[in-house]
């Protein structure tokens, strides 16, 4: 008997795994986007400190499944001649300017947040 923490999954049992990540993954950015979209409602009505939380959870899920998804796509064809997914330098340049847009944006907010009227 083979311990359970070294079993193989088969096709069939990859493809439900995948699709059960995948189905995790809609439910936490949905859930993401309304808690975004409330705390924006919130700022707006009631006036009050805003909570980034949400939004830096959102936009880091994003750009994490974004380059993971680019590495397994290099890594995937990068044996591979036919291919010429291996260097998609304009995806690269968005991806860089999308977190370094998200880091001045928190640095910015922690500004503001510190500073009491």
């Amino acid at each position: 008997m083979k311990p359970f923490w070294k079993h193989v999954p088969d096709e069939m049992e990859r493809h439900i795994l995948a699709k059960a990540q995948r189905s995790a993954y809609l439910f936490l950015i949905a859930s993401l986007f309304l808690w975004t979209m409330y705390e924006s409602l919130q700022v707006y009505l009631r006036h009050t400190r805003p909570n980034l939380l949400p939004c830096l959870l959102l936009t880091g899920a994003a750009l994490v499944q974004s380059f993971s998804q680019l590495i397994l796509t290099r890594g995937a064809v990068k044996d591979d001649d036919d291919s010429c997914e291996t260097a998609p330098l304009a995806r690269l340049i968005v991806l860089s300017c999308a977190i370094a847009g998200v880091l001045a944006a928190a640095a910015a907010a922690a500004v503001l947040l510190a500073v009491r009227p």
